[in-house]
């Protein structure tokens, strides 16, 4: 496991530095100068989504919940179709670098700008703590570092990997990470499958019997039983990943609409294909890993599971593969956290850098050199801020975390996104005021709930019953947006109305209108 960790932090090193030097530009660093193809951004969407959480928090979700799991699972997924179908296109017509530069193509720069900033690095932030809270617990179990050691191991190299290579080095250490899970994912449930004849019958009937809740594990449930914290999680896992920041770059890297459109099928075909073998390995661990004493504290299966309970994946690896593959296997799960680590915090960076440096606070007027060199910055702050967040949460459930941040996002980001795009009557009022109210009610209620309140802070009592967000939230920020703009009767609320023409020419063909005329 060491050597393979080795040669992976070798080899993304040297691809860091090779992409230095081929870094110049804002655009460069920000989109990979817009020369990533299709097939390649959509291996590196599909490395950006399927992360830590994905391989270690579901695949432990499957294994102590069962179908309630595989639901879960689901929810990631559906998002999908609305990304291809709905925003694929028009976020690569509209925008640069940023979800930003969508949102405020014909409303108040600055006004947009740093509330879309603002939403971009909260969500980046949770999501950061759910990568470095499963990185930490991988290389506890496999090194016996101290938690806290691993965490800024991490954090230290994903900071060189943004720093230096921006995001031609993000992209492509993506890609591999991507090839390298979806390989090693594969064998492992191939090696766990064979075990079971390949039969879907022994498998589901071997899990039922090996499992404390019996056929319960088959029906839904016993993750949530109440119904709307359940549709509360669906929406934002749903909704969520279409205002994931790191995602919805990944649109400004490729040369056209075409590719974009391209990007998102791929990654769907990808991600689709691994929930499905994640579901097969929680499934298999149930009874491989489940009634084996030698992956339990103190040799009983009764107890806590060595490494957390975020570890079945790792553990099935052991028992199918070996040590061989046990490490083969941490080294693409320790690939998959810095991946994206990565990703988010060149996120993170460039909503500080881009959106409030250039945009609000410089009015348009930086050089490139300032703004990157303010990324650069950026990263390095948000990498400490993750670290110590990082060491704080150690004790969360790794998908439960993203299911949070997922929340916040759908409550965030996708509202204004969406309405921009599609609705005529939104002015900057509404915008500004729909992101506040959904960013605010959505970090409240999570902050309120048993989660945060009672697991984190150590109070007695939760001050809010629910501890899913977007139920709440979600509609709030959509209602905000609607109202404030309906009332708004201003002179540049008209102006901003009849300016959603040109945008939609633009959003639908990549030119402005007089542009389109021409072309």
């Amino acid at each position: 496991a060491i050597a393979m960790f080795a040669v992976f932090v070798c080899a993304t090193l040297g691809i860091t530095y090779w992409a230095a030097n081929r870094t110049r530009t804002a655009a460069d660093f920000y989109a990979a100068g817009g020369g990533i193809t299709g097939v390649q951004n959509g291996l590196a969407i599909a490395g950006d989504y399927m992360s830590a959480a994905t391989l270690l928090g579901l695949s432990s979700l499957v294994y102590t919940k069962g179908y309630d799991g595989f639901i879960y699972c689901i929810s990631f997924y559906a998002c999908w179709p609305i990304i291809m179908f709905l925003m694929a296109e028009r976020l690569r017509n509209l925008g640069k670098y940023t979800f930003a530069d969508i949102t405020s193509y014909r409303l108040d720069q600055k006004q947009v700008r740093t509330m879309a900033a603002i939403g971009t690095l909260t969500v980046v932030i949770f999501y950061l703590i759910a990568q470095m809270v499963g990185a930490g617990q991988l290389i506890k179990l496999l090194f016996g570092l101290p938690y806290w050691s691993a965490v800024v191991i991490v954090g230290v190299l994903m900071v060189i990997y943004v720093t230096f290579g921006g995001m031609i080095a993000t992209t492509w250490v993506q890609i591999i990470k991507a090839c390298l899970l979806l390989g090693g994912g594969t064998a492992v449930m191939l090696l766990a499958f064979s075990q079971f004849g390949f039969n879907f019958e022994n498998l589901f009937t071997q899990a039922v019997a090996a499992h404390k809740d019996g056929i319960k594990i088959m029906g839904p449930g016993t993750l949530l039983a109440d119904p709307v914290t359940a549709v509360s999680l669906g929406l934002g896992l749903m909704f969520g990943t279409a205002g994931l920041p790191h995602i919805l770059m990944r649109f400004f890297t490729v040369p056209n609409a075409v590719e974009a459109r391209k990007s998102v099928f791929i990654a769907t075909l990808c991600v689709g294909f691994f929930f499905c073998v994640v579901c097969l390995m929680g499934l298999a661990a149930m009874v491989i890993v489940g009634k084996n004493p030698a992956y339990f504290e103190g040799g009983d299966i009764l107890g806590k599971m060595l490494g957390g309970g975020n570890m079945p994946a790792m553990h099935l690896a052991h028992a199918v593969g070996g040590n061989l593959l046990l490490g083969f296997l941490s080294a693409v799960a320790f690939a998959t956290i810095l991946a994206v680590v990565a990703g988010l915090a060149l996120a993170g960076a460039t909503a500080i850098s881009h959106d409030l440096y250039a945009n609000v606070f410089k009015g348009g007027k930086s050089t490139e050199k300032e703004e990157v060199r303010v990324s650069k910055m950026s990263s390095l702050l948000i990498g400490v801020l993750a670290v110590g967040l990082g060491i704080q949460f150690e004790k969360l459930n790794i998908a439960f975390l993203v299911g949070l941040t997922f929340g916040i996002a759908a409550s965030c980001n996708f509202p204004i996104l969406i309405l921009s795009m599609y609705w005529k009557g939104l002015t900057t009022k509404g915008a500004v005021w729909g992101g506040i109210v959904g960013l605010v009610s959505a970090v409240a209620i999570v902050v309120l709930s048993k989660s945060v309140w009672v697991t984190v802070l150590g109070n007695a009592a939760p001050v809010f019953p629910y501890e899913q967000p977007a139920i709440f939230s979600m509609p709030l920020a959509f209602l905000t947006a609607w109202l404030v703009s309906t009332l708004d009767r201003s002179p540049r609320a008209a102006k901003e109305k009849e300016a959603f023409a040109d945008q939609l020419v633009r959003a639908q063909t990549g030119f402005g209108a007089a542009g389109a005329a021409r072309h």
